[in-house]
């Protein structure tokens, strides 16, 4: 038994369909995957941040009696593989030909018997290099002798990517000319990395008699992998089977495609054995995808009694060496332009400039929808700056500054329709489930005593705009952002529903069964939920920047309608009425007025497939199809209060206390909702005090293993305290509006408002992330601290 016995068909506290073989470790990953005469691929990296390759001699590697291939970039520059598109209409090396961008970049690729026997090879590989001066710092990218590292691009003097902008500048000006306060101030939002459980892999198989490709691989995006593959490979789409078993983890990392991906299809090419390739956790830490990594300078304007007027903002993103961010393509800061927050302002402005450093690739939506999170942590540190400026309490400030519900759908000062809320009432419940005001009484109290134990007391409130399409406003290299769904019930009343999105974790085989029987009144243990496999399943984008629910949970609530509809006709020659003359109710179609004369929809399942009679132009089989397109993106919000003890002597911080009100509309399962929260309160904890991917200055990277990037375990964690508001989605066709990422969103700036705010004794008004015990104790003492290059 899956489902508890209070449990209704449809949505409710249901367990996980998936835990059953995940507890019993029956999951299928990558790694698990063996077929027969498989060989095993291992990555050459590089040594150094930037350097040119001066040879490369691979004899010795190929004289190892169990290797079968070697191969280089000069090997891939013969095929035409040398080079593959990013997500961001950007090219990626996919070995080094010319020069290495990156420490960790991969130069060759090893392909022999065994794992171990690949990884010897590799130390016999000699590659000559020639060091080069490397950009670490992006605020130095753009300066007129920084070396340049895209140099394989014709015609590029510079490091610049794109430069961006949204809002109003003339009114912005305006605005802050006219202002009684204006708050400044620079914040960085470090690089951090997603650290999913399983690392990246995949295993590779070009049948040479059908010449049909079959790649099983950690993707969160199969049809878009599919895509790119055909592009980079020159085959047929349907000669390409991308097949994306259970995934360890996500969170933004498996949305790209990475070289070792091109690799092993390459060597299977190149050999005609399936060719496994599988990185280890410190060549995920060193070179997949990151995120964040944004400079970031903020203004913020008000009168004097606390009414905020508008807000300004410069950011330098850190891109990497390539622009492999999976953003939409008319949006290369992703959508950040919801900077604004949660308030009613009268102006806003912001200006991003994208730049190359010598780090590997990044900028991924790392548990958030396109540089959300990075935009929440902006204004949510411009409001505590600005409260410390006036004085203020940050509650009664956010309160008084926050959109009232007579004010949606409200279209912000930078173009984003929000489209329902009751941001004061969710404010209210965070504020009384922590009793906030004897809170700051304490607080008070203990600073009155001089106690050595600082108290701090810190409040976030969020928006996030999640769902993208629409598709015609967002694409991802061309790719519109609908996803797609295909139900058929059975003979016998079970169900097969097909998804384009692909789970990491989120629990997609409970909750979209659900969906379907909230519609159709079928038990959820009676539907089968395939996803993850490009021959099995509709085109779609894929699953990340909280995209599941909001679009296909969307197209499975119209996919099950269709097929609702199509037994309502069934059901009326069976009833021998017409449709009209019908009703439906939960798993049933009766008659009006005759509640006794119904057929279930197991009855209707049989007959839409037996000799039944149907009306002229009526197709039997209850089956249908549907390509959902959101006219719009949804908007879930939050409060987070977080209170934490900081020791003034260490600077080691404790959370004593979370609490998180969230509002995403319809919970289609309650439990899975708050999983999502609680995993994605970990996330911001940990972003907060103790993640950041560090480099020195000739851009080796420090954070190789758990040893060195710091992750959160429960020890670090509180008893996260968490309740709802409930605030439907009118653009959602069940109400829902997408979480579990928005907790990720919201809870660094309610833990660095918290620290901070125990720092304000000391005169500190902001500190960057991570607030390290080493970063704490400086900021207590004036000192200075860097997180964006080496922690020293």
């Amino acid at each position: 038994m899956t489902t508890t016995e209070e449990t209704p068909i449809g949505y409710g506290r249901m367990h996980r369909k998936e835990d059953v073989r995940f507890l019993r470790g029956h999951g299928t990953y990558v790694d698990d995957v063996t077929l027969p005469g498989m060989l095993h691929g291992a990555v050459l990296r590089s040594p150094y941040a930037h350097a040119k390759i001066v040879s490369i001699d691979t004899s010795a590697a190929e004289a190892h009696p169990k290797v079968r291939a070697v191969i280089t970039g000069e090997t891939l520059a013969g095929l035409n593989l040398a080079w593959m598109p990013t997500l961001s209409n950007d090219v990626q090396a996919v070995l080094a030909t010319d020069k290495v961008r990156f420490q960790g970049q991969e130069v060759a690729f090893v392909v022999a018997e065994d794992r171990y026997s690949a990884r010897d090879a590799l130390e016999l590989i000699d590659v000559d290099y020639e060091a080069l001066e490397p950009v670490v710092d992006a605020r130095k990218a753009l300066d007129p002798d920084a070396p340049v590292i895209r140099d394989d691009v014709e015609g590029r003097t510079d490091n610049h990517i794109f430069d961006w902008e949204t809002g109003d500048k003339a009114r912005t000006d305006e605005v802050f000319a006219n202002a009684e306060v204006v708050t400044t101030q620079d914040m960085l939002y470090p690089r951090v990395h997603p650290a999913p459980l399983e690392t990246c892999g995949s295993v590779a198989d070009m049948d040479p008699i059908t010449g049909k490709l079959t790649v099983w691989t950690t993707t969160q995006a199969p049809h878009a992998h599919r895509t790119l593959y055909a592009l980079v490979a020159g085959l047929p789409e349907h000669k390409i089977r991308v097949i994306s078993p259970d995934i360890g983890g996500g969170f933004g990392n498996k949305v790209g495609i990475y070289p070792g991906y091109v690799c092993s299809i390459v060597g299977s090419i190149l050999t005609g054995k399936p060719v496994k390739w599988v990185e280890d956790r410190s060549e995920n830490l060193m070179s997949t995808s990151f995120a964040r990594d944004y400079h970031m300078h903020g203004e913020i304007a008000s009168t004097k009694d606390g009414k905020i007027l508008g807000i300004r903002v410069k950011v330098l993103a850190d891109h990497g060496a390539f622009n492999g961010t999976a953003q939409p393509t008319k949006y290369p800061a992703g959508f950040f332009g919801v900077f604004t927050g949660s308030y009613d302002i009268e102006a806003a402005h912001a200006e991003v400039t994208g730049v190359y450093t010598n780090k590997a690739p990044g900028g991924v939506a790392y548990a958030c929808s396109f540089r959300i999170t990075e935009a929440v942590y902006l204004v949510e540190r411009l409001v505590d700056v600005l409260a410390h400026e006036l004085d203020m309490d940050p509650a009664r400030l956010r309160m008084k500054n926050l959109l009232q519900p007579d004010q949606f759908p409200y279209q912000s000062k930078t173009g984003w329709e929000y489209d329902s809320g009751d941001y004061p009432r969710t404010l209210a419940k965070a504020l009384d489930l922590v009793h906030y005001d004897d809170l700051r009484a304490e607080q008070a109290k203990r600073r009155e005593s001089g106690s050595q134990e600082l108290m701090g007391i810190g409040v976030a409130f969020f928006t996030e705009a999640v769902g993208a399409g629409p598709r015609n406003k967002m694409d991802i290299l061309g790719l519109g952002m609908a996803d797609g769904a295909e139900l058929r019930i059975h003979p016998t009343g079970k169900a097969v529903l097909r998804l384009s999105c692909q789970t990491q974790g989120q629990g997609h085989e409970t909750t979209f069964a659900q969906i379907v029987a909230e519609e159709l009144g079928i038990s959820p243990e009676d539907i089968d939920v395939v996803h993850g496999d490009t021959d099995q399943t509709p085109f779609g984008l894929g699953t990340y920047g909280s995209r599941s629910t909001p679009v296909s949970g969307a197209a499975t609530a119209v996919v099950a309608r269709k097929v609702r509809e199509r037994a309502k006709i069934v059901a009326s020659a069976m009833l021998e009425v017409g449709a009209d003359d019908l009703e439906w109710e939960k798993g049933r179609w009766f008659v009006k007025g005759d509640p006794g004369a119904g057929k279930s929809i197991q009855d209707i399942a049989m007959a839409a497939h037996s000799s039944l009679e149907l009306p002229e132009g009526i197709e039997g089989q209850l089956d249908a199809t549907c390509v959902y397109n959101p006219p719009n993106l949804t908007y879930p919000f939050g409060a987070y209060v977080c209170v934490v003890d900081v020791d003034a002597g260490t600077g080691q911080v404790k959370v004593r206390d979370f609490v998180a009100v969230d509002d995403c509309g319809v919970r289609i399962n309650p439990m899975i909702v708050e999983g999502q929260v609680h995993g994605g309160l970990a996330d911001g904890l940990g972003m907060a005090l103790m993640q950041v991917m560090a480099f020195d200055e000739d851009g080796n990277h420090l954070g190789g293993s758990f040893m060195d990037y710091l992750l959160p375990t429960s020890m670090e964690c509180p008893s996260w305290r968490l309740d709802e508001t409930v605030t439907p989605s009118p653009h959602h066709p069940i109400g829902a509006k997408g979480v579990g990422e928005s907790a990720t969103v919201g809870s660094p700036a309610a833990v660095v408002n918290a620290v901070v705010d125990a720092l304000k004794p000391y005169g500190v008004r902001h500190a960057d992330m991570p607030l390290t015990p080493a970063a704490v104790w400086c900021a207590l003492r004036g000192k200075p601290f860097r997180t964006d290059l080496a922690i020293t």
